[in-house]
């Protein structure tokens, strides 16, 4: 089982430095017991520099700029490892018959160096795998199903969401049944993936775990019926309920697999802990607001994201709303801290190392939403 090293865990526990970051010392201090000394080194004590607002400006033809966030950057980045999963990834898409013609483009998104990113503690390429195949059938929804694919109807979400849930948490049909709900499996490249990224993750992850990733993509497939509402009425949601639609469309399926994919279990009674998953869920919800940042330079005017809800509902310009939004972001990445540093003095080993764990998941994802050509200049 991989271990969590001091080094690695100190620089996991490293924040963003300047005003507010009491919260993230307490963090560092409420583990600083498990660690030996090596956690004391410079290395493992210095906090990744924040990023400055030139390094965080999308592609964008309106000069929309990002501006600097509190967020952590990433705490390693091993580029052959990256590469490796990468690679290994895409070959997995073409055998699934995922985003066929555009593998070029995928390559590039580099989702495999995502999860190089966000998983530290582990330098397993089967185990960083698991997570990557999971998170790309994740993305595969909305890239297939809602803003690519050959036919992208809004009012073919409920069925197709339904069916993802049939795949995910499998049904069992009467016999004479079966054959038809698996033709239709057989067919789409969304729904072959979902059953495949979860027998990997079974190799890695017990039951309990596995549940829990099950129940996060239920959670999920709600939201995409959320949105699809929106797309059919042409109704713009009020920016309080876009926000509670971003509690249920996150990151949480891809943060959901902090433990499993190091190695280790988070206990079920901390898990279902209401300030534990409320502690998780501000941090899924402030990582899902880099993505609405990051993606500014991409979308259109009209799209349905924080930034341009603001400003619809204000009246300010684009670039107040997205400063808007982003202090929306650094708002919920303070909740974290406090949060993480209470729960950290009172929890279990595996409840620190879960929390340093989320903490180095949206420093990760940081560093590849500020990076990858999927924002940047990529196609």
């Amino acid at each position: 089982m991989p271990h969590l090293d001091a080094d690695v865990l100190g620089r996991l526990l490293a924040g963003p430095a300047g005003p507010g970051t009491t919260a993230v010392r307490l963090f560092r201090d409420a583990l600083a017991a498990d660690l030996d000394s090596a956690a004391d080194t410079p290395d493992a004590a210095a906090a990744p520099a924040p990023a400055s607002p030139s390094a965080a400006e999308p592609a964008s033809s309106a000069s929309v700029v990002v501006p600097e966030l509190y967020c952590p950057r990433a705490v390693r980045d091993d580029p052959v490892l990256g590469h490796v999963v990468n690679e290994r990834l895409v070959a997995w898409a073409e055998e699934m018959g995922l985003f066929q013609g555009r593998l070029e483009r995928l390559r590039k998104h580099d989702f495999g160096r995502l999860f190089m990113l966000a998983h530290p503690d582990t330098d397993d390429p089967d185990r960083l795998l698991a997570a990557a195949r999971c998170g790309l059938a994740e993305w595969a929804v909305d890239d297939h199903w809602v803003d690519e694919g050959d036919d992208t109807r809004p009012e073919l979400i409920g069925l197709r969401v339904a069916l993802a849930h049939a795949v995910v948490d499998p049904i069992r049909l009467p016999l004479r049944y079966e054959p038809e709900f698996e033709k239709v499996v057989a067919s789409e490249p969304v729904l072959r993936a979902f059953r495949s990224a979860l027998a990997l993750l079974g190799t890695i992850a017990n039951p309990t775990q596995v549940a829990r990733l099950r129940h996060e993509l239920a959670v999920m497939f709600v939201g995409y019926g959320q949105e699809a509402e929106w797309r059919m009425s042409g109704r713009r949601p009020a920016v309080w309920e876009y926000l509670m639609h971003r509690y249920e469309n996150a990151f949480f399926p891809c943060m959901v697999l902090v433990d499993p994919v190091g190695g280790y279990e988070l206990p079920a009674h901390e898990f279902a802990d209401h300030r534990v998953r409320r502690t998780y869920l501000y941090a899924g919800v402030a990582n899902v607001l880099l993505n609405d940042l990051y993606s500014m330079g991409k979308e259109d005017p009209t799209d349905t994201n924080l930034p341009n809800l603001i400003a619809a509902e204000e009246g300010c310009t684009l670039q107040e709303a997205v400063d808007k939004a982003a202090a929306v972001h650094d708002e919920l990445m303070h909740l974290v801290e406090a949060e993480s540093a209470a729960l950290s003095a009172l929890g279990s080993p595996e409840l620190k190392r879960f929390l340093a764990g989320v903490w180095a998941w949206m420093g990760g994802s940081h560093t590849w939403h500020a990076t990858s050509a999927r924002y940047n200049g990529g196609s």
